[in-house]
C-alpha cells in the first residue's frame, strides 16, 4: 500500500509547502520552470522539508523524462543505464537522493553529461554541499538550500492529509500537538497523522491516542513560535550567563525533545567559548558526561549532562583565549602576516632551542616583524588565568 507521504507529492510547484524564498509567484525557482529552463541543481535543507516534492514537481510540471535514483542504492549499471535512456531521448532528468554518497565512478560516468547539457541533474542532500560535494559536480550546479518549515507549515500540511483518509476525526488540538512534535519535518508529521488513523478503532485520533502510540510534544517552540534555534541560544546564553536554573530550564526543554546532539555540540561550545580558560577542566569533564550520556541513553543520559551543567552555569567565564584567537584570524583575513622569521624556519641553524635554557626559556622572536608587539591575548580577571599569567611572568623573568 502506497504512503500517505507518497500520495500526497505535490503535482506541481505552487502545491509545495514552505520554501516561500524559492516557489511562487517572481521567485527563482518557480521562474525557472516557467521559462522552461532547468539548470542543474542541487536542492539540501534537513529530512523531510520537501526535497523530493520539489522535484517531482519540477519533473511534473516541465512533462520531461526523468530518472530517480539513490547515490547509496542504486549501481554503476543504473547510472550506465540512464546515460542510454538521456542519448535515446535527447535529454533526461536526474534525480540523485543523498547525493553527497555519489562515488567517484559514477561521477566520472555522469559528469561528461552533465557538461554537455544532455542530463540535467538535481540532487538532494541534507549535508552541507559546500563542505560535502565534491568540487567537479558543485561548479556544474546551482545551489539551493530549502529552509526549515514552521509549526504553520506542518499544520497546512496535515490539514491538507485529512483529505486523503477517508472519514477522519481529529480532536482541535491533535493536529497542533503532531506539528510541533516534528521537529520541522512534514514527512514524520503525515506518517504520525497516517499511523494514528489506522490505529483508531473508529478513525477518530485523540490525545490519548497519540500519547498510546509515544507522541508527545516537543518544545522548540512557544506560543509565539520561537523556534529551536532560539532554546539553543537561550540554553547557551543562560550558562553564559551563569543563571544555573534558566540553564536547567533549557536543558529540561532540548531533552524532553530528545535531540542530544544539539545539546552535546552546544556544551562543547559553551566550554572553550564561553568558561575557557576560568575553568579549564570544564572541558574533558564535558566529554566525559557526553561519553556517559551516550552510554546510558536516555532517559538517563539525563543525569551526567544535568551534573556538569550545574557546574558550567556555577563556573567562573573567560572568553579570552576565544577572542585571542579570533583576533588572530581576523588579521590573517586583512592580510596581516608577513614572513616567518628566519630563526624559527625548518632549515634554520640560528633557532635557540628553549629546553636547554633554565625554566626552558629564551628570549627570542616568533611572530613574522609586521606583528612584532603584536598582543592578541587580553588576559581576565579569574583565578587560573591570573595564575598562569604569574607563572609565565616568573618564567619569562629567568630567562636569558
Amino acid at each position: 500500500m502506497e504512503n500517505l507521504a507518497n500520495k500526497m507529492r505535490p503535482k506541481c510547484l505552487d502545491d509545495v509547502i514552505g520554501q516561500e524564498h524559492l516557489i511562487g509567484m517572481n521567485k527563482v525557482l518557480s521562474n525557472l520552470v516557467s521559462k522552461g529552463f532547468l539548470p542543474s541543481m542541487i536542492l539540501y535543507g534537513k529530512p523531510g522539508i520537501g526535497k523530493t516534492s520539489i522535484a517531482y514537481a519540477i519533473v511534473n510540471e516541465l512533462k520531461e523524462k526523468a530518472r530517480f535514483l539513490n547515490a547509496t542504492i542504486n549501481n554503476k549499471q543504473d547510472f550506465d543505464i540512464c546515460i542510454e535512456e538521456a542519448k535515446m531521448y535527447g535529454h533526461l532528468i536526474v534525480v540523485i537522493d543523498e547525493i553527497h554518497r555519489m562515488n567517484k565512478d559514477k561521477q566520472d560516468l555522469l559528469l561528461p553529461h552533465v557538461e554537455s547539457g544532455l542530463i540535467t541533474l538535481i540532487g538532494l542532500t541534507t549535508s552541507n554541499p559546500y563542505h560535502k560535494i565534491n568540487p567537479a559536480i558543485r561548479s556544474r550546479v546551482q545551489i539551493f538550500e530549502l529552509h526549515e518549515l514552521s509549526v504553520s507549515d506542518i499544520v497546512k500540511g496535515l490539514v491538507r492529509a485529512c483529505s486523503f483518509l477517508d472519514g477522519i476525526k481529529v480532536d482541535d488540538d491533535v493536529i497542533s500537538i503532531i506539528a510541533k512534535s516534528s521537529s520541522g519535518d512534514l514527512r514524520n508529521a503525515i506518517s504520525r497523522l497516517e499511523v494514528a488513523y489506522y490505529a483508531s478503532s473508529d478513525k477518530h485520533i485523540t490525545k490519548e491516542l497519540l500519547e498510546n502510540l509515544g507522541t508527545k510534544p516537543i518544545f522548540f517552540h512557544d506560543k509565539n513560535e520561537d523556534g529551536h534555534y532560539d532554546v539553543l541560544s537561550a540554553f547557551q546564553k543562560s550558562i553564559r550567563g551563569s543563571d544555573v536554573d534558566a540553564a536547567l530550564h533549557y536543558l529540561s526543554r532540548l531533552l524532553e525533545a530528545e535531540d542530544l546532539d544539539s545539546i552535546y555540540r552546544r556544551m562543547s561550545v559553551i566550554a572553550y567559548e564561553d568558561i575557557g580558560l576560568a575553568n579549564p577542566s570544564i572541558g574533558p569533564k564535558v566529554m566525559a558526561a557526553i561519553s556517559a550520556a551516550e552510554l546510558v541513553g536516555l532517559p538517563e543520559a539525563r543525569i551526567p549532562l544535568q551534573a556538569v551543567i550545574v557546574e558550567m552555569a556555577l563556573s567562573p567565564k573567560s572568553n579570552s583565549a576565544h577572542m585571542a584567537g579570533d583576533a588572530a584570524i581576523n588579521d590573517i583575513r586583512k592580510g596581516t602576516t608577513g614572513n616567518v622569521p628566519d630563526h624559527i624556519k625548518t632549515s634554520s641553524t640560528t633557532y635557540l632551542y628553549p629546553h636547554n635554557y633554565p625554566n626552558s626559556y629564551v628570549k627570542q622572536d616568533y611572530l613574522p616583524k609586521e606583528l612584532l608587539g603584536k598582543h592578541y591575548y587580553q588576559m581576565k580577571n579569574n583565578k587560573y588565568e591570573m595564575n598562569l599569567n604569574k607563572i609565565h611572568e616568573e618564567m619569562k623573568g629567568n630567562g636569558k
